[in-house]
C-alpha cells in the first residue's frame, strides 16, 4: 500500500512541506490545473509539475484528475479530437513517469453536497448532503449549492443541463465506451493504468444520469474493455454513500482482481433516506468499517496506491472544505496503522 495525499499545486494552502512530515507518506496526487479542459497537457507543464514535487522528497506517479471534456460525455462530434487530446495527454504523462490516472464520467460536475462547513459535536466541521434539500432545487430556476457556483455561469449551467435533457444512462454508457475505445489502446501501449471514480453520490441528481453507482456498474465498466488499464479509483466514501453497498466486498472482488489501481479511504455517515456527512476515518465513528476495507485491501494483496479521502475542517483550520491537513494527515497516519497491525497480526500467525 504506496500512501499519497492530495495537493492543489502552488495555490494549495498546505504546503509540500507539511505534507513530507506525515508518517508514512510516500507520494503526492496532484494535475496540471492552469490548462484549459480537453487541451493537451504539454510536457513541460507535467516535467515542472513532478520537479516541484520531488524536489520535496515525494513521489508524483498519481493523477487526479485529467477531466473528461463535456462534449465526450454528450457525444458531440467534436468528442473525436477531445479524445485524440486526451489520449496524447496520456502518452506525456507515460514519459514523464506517471503510472496512474484517476478520472470519472460524471456529467456537469464531479460531486454534490449541499453545505460545506456542517458543524459536529466536537466543534470541526465537514461535508454533507441532504436528499431533502436537493429535491427542493428547482434546476430551471437555477441551481445555488456549494461547490457549484464557481463552474458555470447561470446561463451556462441551464444550456448545459438542457444538453443533456436527452441523455439517459444507456446513451451515457455508450457515449463512455466510445470514450475507453478511444483512449484505453493508448493507455495500454504506455504502460498508464486508468482510474474510473465512481459517482459522488451513487444516484442521479437533477436529471442528470449517473452509471458508476454500484457492484453492477463497476463490473459493466471493467467489461467494457478488459484489460488491466481499464481500471478502478474505489472511493469508499462515494459508494458508501449508498447503504446498498458493501465496500469491503467490492475491494475483495475487485482488488482481488487486480482492477483498483487507485483507493480512495474515508469514511462517512449515512441515514436510510441518503443523508449523509463525512467523519473522521475511524471506523466508529462513520457506517463503514474502516478497519474491515483495509484488512480486505491487505488480503487482496493490493500494493497500490491509496490516499485519506476528504477530512473535517479541524483545530480551526481554514481553506478547501474537506482538504485541510490536519485530519487528512491524521486520517493517513491511522489507515497506514491499520495497516501496520494487520501485517504484523498475519506475521505472528505465521511463526
Amino acid at each position: 500500500m504506496k500512501m499519497t495525499f492530495r495537493w492543489y499545486g502552488a495555490s494549495d494552502p498546505v504546503s509540500l512541506e507539511y505534507i513530507r512530515q506525515i508518517p508514512g507518506m510516500d507520494g503526492i496526487v496532484s494535475a496540471v490545473y492552469d490548462i484549459p479542459v480537453g487541451e493537451v497537457w504539454p510536457v513541460e507543464n507535467i516535467q515542472k509539475l513532478k520537479q516541484t514535487i520531488e524536489s520535496h522528497g515525494l513521489k508524483f506517479e498519481v493523477i487526479e484528475s485529467v477531466p473528461v471534456h463535456e462534449d465526450i460525455k454528450l457525444g458531440k462530434p467534436s468528442r473525436d479530437r477531445l479524445i485524440a487530446n486526451y489520449a496524447q495527454t496520456l502518452r506525456n504523462l507515460a514519459q514523464c513517469g506517471l503510472k496512474v490516472v484517476c478520472y470519472n464520467f460524471m456529467p456537469v460536475f464531479d460531486w454534490t453536497r449541499t453545505t460545506l462547513s456542517m458543524p459536529l459535536p466536537d466543534g470541526s466541521n465537514t461535508l454533507a448532503f441532504s436528499v431533502a434539500e436537493v429535491a427542493q432545487i428547482d434546476p430551471d430556476q437555477g441551481i445555488s449549492l456549494p461547490g457549484w457556483d464557481s463552474s458555470y455561469t447561470p446561463a451556462e449551467l441551464k444550456a448545459l443541463l438542457a444538453e443533456y435533457a436527452p441523455i439517459d444512462e444507456e446513451t451515457l454508457w455508450a457515449h463512455l465506451s466510445y470514450f475507453l475505445h478511444g483512449i484505453i489502446p493508448t493507455a495500454s501501449e504506455v504502460g498508464i493504468k486508468m482510474a474510473m471514480h465512481p459517482d459522488d453520490p451513487p444516484r442521479p441528481i437533477f436529471g442528470l444520469p449517473r452509471i458508476i453507482k454500484n457492484r453492477a456498474d463497476l463490473q459493466r465498466l471493467l467489461a467494457i474493455i478488459d484489460t488491466p488499464a481499464n481500471g478502478l479509483t474505489l472511493c469508499s466514501g462515494s459508494l458508501g454513500a449508498d447503504c446498498n453497498n458493501d465496500i469491503v466486498e467490492l475491494v475483495r472482488e475487485f482488488a482481488g482482481r487486480g482492477r483498483i489501481h487507485f483507493a480512495h479511504l474515508r469514511n462517512v455517515k449515512v441515514n436510510a433516506a441518503g443523508d449523509f456527512h463525512e467523519t473522521s476515518h475511524k471506523s466508529s465513528d462513520g457506517s463503514l468499517d474502516m478497519g474491515q476495507i483495509v484488512r480486505a485491501y491487505f488480503e487482496a494483496g493490493f500494493e497500490g496506491y491509496v490516499r485519506p479521502d476528504h477530512g473535517r475542517m479541524i483545530w480551526g483550520e481554514t481553506g478547501k472544505p474537506g482538504y485541510g491537513l490536519y485530519d487528512r494527515a491524521l486520517g493517513a497516519v491511522y489507515l497506514n496503522g491499520l495497516w501496520e497491525g494487520i501485517e504484523k497480526a498475519k506475521q505472528e500467525q505465521a511463526q
